[in-house]
């Protein structure tokens, strides 16, 4: 699975590999504003407000874990995160990582190939995983008493795997399968891949994480060994659990099956960073399959671990004052008042390890002008700039921002994701757990200095799924 937040595949701003619906991306996105967090706070009482209240401590072999207490049920979300993904793949290589997390099923001496996922439906129990830029993951939901047995089996596979080369042919296979069908029979996602290569020409996140087809079909068990004997080590990793258990009752586990483990070297993440754009990109995509024309503009932006003081929190208000669903400004201005579009929205995924993107997407209404759609999304961000934000807009968007995460306390596997992926891009526990009070002392200059960092049109990739006929053209 190929994936930035949930199961979802998107492109940018999510995972960057294609966009199933802008219905669907605006929604996915929203969730990802408080960058994983779920907050448990009513928005009237943000100060000292926490997240998740997580207990930690670290493995002799210095294996971090993590646990979140949930008693609402007997079960519990397991979780291993690996620091390393697709932009740590050697050059020439890509799609490395996406195809080792494929490879980890095919067994051990101890558990045969298929064994591992029937072993985990047996004992009730749901589990699959999952590869981004920054980390892989890989999880499995059970009763608690059934943690015992997820835990061997994940610390099985992180030393000793087995592949053949048979085996590697043949999931191979599958991963371009599964390219031909994500990315190459889906216009939108086709389009999104080259605005990532537009967006990021020297750093890695302007590769596809499922890898170029020419790559893939290059890939061999060697390539996968040494990946796996490179990056797959408990002091490269940490243990995420959230559910019906505490940390007095983890550790005698993790200890007994991970802390067990030996720590090895592992390399540096040493990625190249992006030279500053010369001029606006533009890409166009047309294809006879397209039925919904869009358009959508990214714009280069810092992340939490990238970004100077405060400045991701910002973005995360000003994101939500844009593209809030149907109170954001763009939704406003596009869809209701000029009745441009069917829908309109922004996002910005701030848990990267290096530069990420903010985004705005906008569904126009069929046959519509795309001169006109693009005049109407520079105006608004052109009112923004000059006029500003005010501070009620601010205010109501840091409560929607609370408002939208304040019951993901509830579930199991929330707190895990959330936890995990921040842990995996550079950001302490304590971080996460001062989400709200970082996010409470956004002010409106806070946010128009945020905006004009990064909403530059000069430092942006536009790009536009078009029909392949003569009337979509976009008049210059």
């Amino acid at each position: 699975m190929i994936s930035r937040f949930g199961d979802t595949t998107f492109a940018l701003a999510v995972s960057k590999q294609g966009i199933v619906s802008l219905a669907q991306l605006g929604r996915t996105l929203r969730a990802a504003l408080v960058g994983g967090a779920a907050v448990v706070l009513a928005p009237a009482g943000w100060a000292g407000a926490s997240v998740y209240n997580p207990e930690t401590f670290t493995l002799d072999n210095g294996m971090q874990v993590i646990v979140v207490t949930n008693r609402s049920a007997p079960v519990v979300s397991h979780m291993v995160w690996y620091r390393v993904g697709a932009a740590d793949e050697p050059p020439g290589k890509s799609g490395i990582a996406h195809f080792l997390e494929h490879l980890m099923y095919m067994g051990t001496e101890a558990v045969p190939d298929g064994e591992f996922s029937r072993l985990v439906a047996r004992n009730g129990g749901q589990e699959n995983a999952f590869t981004s830029w920054d980390y892989t993951g890989y999880f499995q939901n059970v009763a608690v008493d059934r943690l015992a047995l997820v835990m061997e089996l994940e610390a099985d596979r992180m030393v000793n795997l087995t592949l053949t080369d048979d085996k590697v042919l043949t999931e191979r296979d599958v991963i371009m399968e599964e390219r031909r069908q994500r990315i190459d029979d889906n216009p939108s996602a086709r389009l999104n891949e080259q605005i990532a290569a537009a967006l990021y020409q020297n750093h890695p996140y302007g590769t596809p994480i499922i890898g170029w087809p020419q790559e893939m079909a290059a890939l061999t068990r060697d390539d996968a060994i040494d990946f796996y004997r490179t990056w797959y080590a408990p002091n490269n990793a940490a243990l995420v659990v959230s559910g019906d258990i505490d940390a007095a009752e983890l550790r005698p586990l993790a200890e007994r099956f991970y802390g067990v483990i030996p720590a090895r070297p592992v390399p540096e993440r040493v990625r190249p960073q992006e030279p500053e754009f010369a001029t606006e990109r533009r890409v166009i995509l047309r294809d006879p399959e397209v039925q919904q024309t869009s358009w959508r503009r990214f714009y280069r932006a810092p992340s939490y671990a990238s970004a100077d003081g405060d400045q991701a929190y910002a973005l995360q208000v000003l994101s939500e004052i844009l593209g809030g669903g149907s109170t954001g400004r763009l939704y406003r201005a596009l869809v209701v008042d000029q009745q441009l579009a069917v829908g309109a929205g922004t996002g910005y995924s701030a848990n990267d390890l290096d530069q990420t993107s903010f985004a705005a997407f906008i569904a126009p209404v069929p046959d519509a002008d795309m001169a006109a759609v693009e005049a109407a999304y520079e105006a608004e961000i052109t009112r923004l700039l000059r006029d500003g934000a005010t501070d009620d807009e601010v205010r109501d968007a840091k409560r929607s921002l609370v408002t939208q995460a304040v019951y993901a306390r509830d579930s199991v596997t929330g707190p895990a994701r959330s936890l995990g992926a921040s842990t995996a891009t550079g950001r302490t526990v304590d971080e996460v757990e001062s989400w709200p009070d970082r996010i409470a002392a956004v002010t409106a200059d806070d946010v128009m200095a945020a905006a004009r960092a990064v909403l530059d049109r000069n430092q942006s990739v536009t790009g536009l799924l078009l029909p392949d006929r003569p009337s979509a053209e976009l008049n210059q």
